[in-house]
């Protein structure tokens, strides 16, 4: 069952009061945190103070909104007026905004109840949240391994009990990774369809806001809460329809492609849980086609391409004069400029700012750049063939399970290998949701992926709605820490 319409009943009919179920978050969290490292920021006085506010209303006899009094957590990218928001970069401690983002707006003016920011890869830049200033987020599955990136804490957050739901960002996976690695449902919504207004930027074309829930009806209803169109971001163009009121229609007669392509290096535990799932969906009526994607190939190159250049362009405000950590000694500006970005920003970060400014400078940029944005555009057109043929595609979420502790400080290329499923959705713009279909033999999760035509959000839901329900009671398992409701 939905936990947000089952803690919105208990909220209406009096079982339980705001303030009671926001101080039970509040208590987990200072108990927890200190091991999860799931938020870097508690907004204890926020929370209590909305939470006074929706217990009022229902004191009144008003009807609740959908979000409205649900504890939830925020992705410390996301603007927050007069609360911290860092990016989890040493070079935007101390940062607090003059403005909010447009999906916090949107929630907050439905009396969410803020607990805090949570953990994230600086500036969203990895894989296993550890590049994190402030120390990365654990999987409350099992402590030696991380929760994922880069919305490691977001999902660390709602795996271990301590928020009902996350609001995470996904640039090349990293909604739907981290939701695979803690057994959760990650939707990537279609580029446009949420606002990207006050979400700090990694990489602009790729950037989408989405939620991380316990379930694919949370996920649904959270979409089409801030799912409107904005003025204030020039590529918004809202949700075509609401999904969370589609998510009870049969799928018999469904196409379901899949793609050889997107099982090339797949672990083979992995694999044998998609075909569990498969097998599912077969039973519930649908029709499994197979389509050739050659071009994926491609992706990950193109991905670290196109998105380091964009970093090394969004990255550039960061000098120490406007805002953020300013180097203490230097003798200009361009030595103040130089030491304040390098004592500022993490390896990871720095990283992947020299790798986008190489293939944008002179001389590489045809070689590289160019032809990453050619190459980008036949994936685009590659999809849009597949989906002459199916109307859903199936796939791993990440060719393997939770990274143990400081796997990505020993392997950084192998760790860039695991977004190979996740990021040619990005390249796309298209809607993708990760939901768990099995675990491991050391019982961590496994997650696979449902990748939907442009704005077809409300049908990878549904199919994902449909799985979940056949399967729910083998697949789906919460952990023993944090608040049970």
């Amino acid at each position: 069952m939905s936990r947000i319409k089952y803690i919105n009943n208990l909220l209406e009919t009096g079982e339980v009061s705001c303030v009671e179920l926001t101080k039970k978050y509040l208590d987990s969290i200072e108990k927890e945190n200190k091991i999860l490292n799931a938020y870097v920021k508690i907004t204890q006085e926020t929370a209590l103070k909305t939470a006074k506010k929706v217990d009022e209303k229902i004191s009144k006899g008003e009807k609740l909104l959908p979000l409205e009094g649900i504890p939830m957590s925020l992705k410390d990218n996301m603007s927050t007026k007069d609360i911290e928001t860092t990016c989890c970069s040493n070079i935007l401690k101390g940062y607090v905004p003059i403005y909010n983002a447009t999906v916090w707006d949107i929630i907050k003016n439905q009396n969410a109840v803020l607990l805090g920011k949570t953990n994230m890869d600086e500036f969203a830049m990895g894989s296993s949240c550890e590049t994190s200033c402030f120390g990365g987020a654990l999987n409350p599955h099992d402590i030696k391994h991380v929760a994922g990136g880069s919305s490691g804490g977001a999902a660390s957050s709602v795996a271990g009990n301590l928020a009902v739901y996350g609001l995470g960002s996904d640039t090349g996976g990293s909604i739907r990774q981290p939701a695979s690695f803690c057994g959760l449902v990650g939707f990537k919504p279609t580029y446009g369809a949420v606002s990207r207004y006050g979400l700090i930027a990694y990489a602009s074309s790729l950037d989408q806001i989405g939620p991380i829930a316990s379930c694919v009806e949370d996920a649904a209803i959270i979409y089409d809460a801030i799912s409107d169109y904005d003025s204030k971001d020039s590529t918004s163009r809202g949700s075509r329809t609401k999904t969370a009121n589609s998510l009870n229609k049969c799928i018999k007669g469904i196409k379901i492609g899949i793609a050889k392509e997107y099982f090339e290096g797949i672990r083979d535990d992995i694999k044998s849980s998609i075909q569990e799932a498969v097998k599912v969906y077969e039973d519930l009526g649908a029709e499994i086609v197979h389509v050739d994607l050659p071009q994926i190939k491609y992706a990950l190159p193109v991905y670290y391409i196109i998105a380091c250049a964009e970093a090394s362009s969004n990255l550039g405000r960061y000098d120490g004069i406007r805002y953020g950590y300013r180097t203490s000694f230097y003798s200009d500006v361009d030595d103040m400029i130089c030491k304040t970005r390098s004592e500022g920003f993490g390896k990871e970060v720095q990283r992947r700012i020299m790798l986008g400014t190489y293939v944008l400078s002179a001389g590489y940029y045809d070689a590289y750049y160019k032809k990453a944005q050619k190459l980008r555009g036949s994936i685009v057109k590659a999809f849009k063939n597949v989906f002459d043929s199916c109307d859903v595609m199936l796939a791993p979420t990440v060719p393997t399970t939770a990274f143990e502790l400081n796997f990505t400080s020993k392997d950084p290329i192998e760790t860039y290998m695991t977004d190979i499923c996740t990021v040619p959705v990005n390249i796309a713009g298209l809607p993708a949701v990760s939901i768990p279909c099995g675990f491991d033999d050391k019982g961590l999760p496994i997650g696979m992926q449902l990748i939907g035509n442009s704005f077809e959000d409300a049908v990878i839901l549904n199919a994902a709605y449909q799985y979940e329900h056949q399967v729910k009671n083998k697949i789906y398992k919460q952990t023993d820490i944090g608040v049970r409701i």
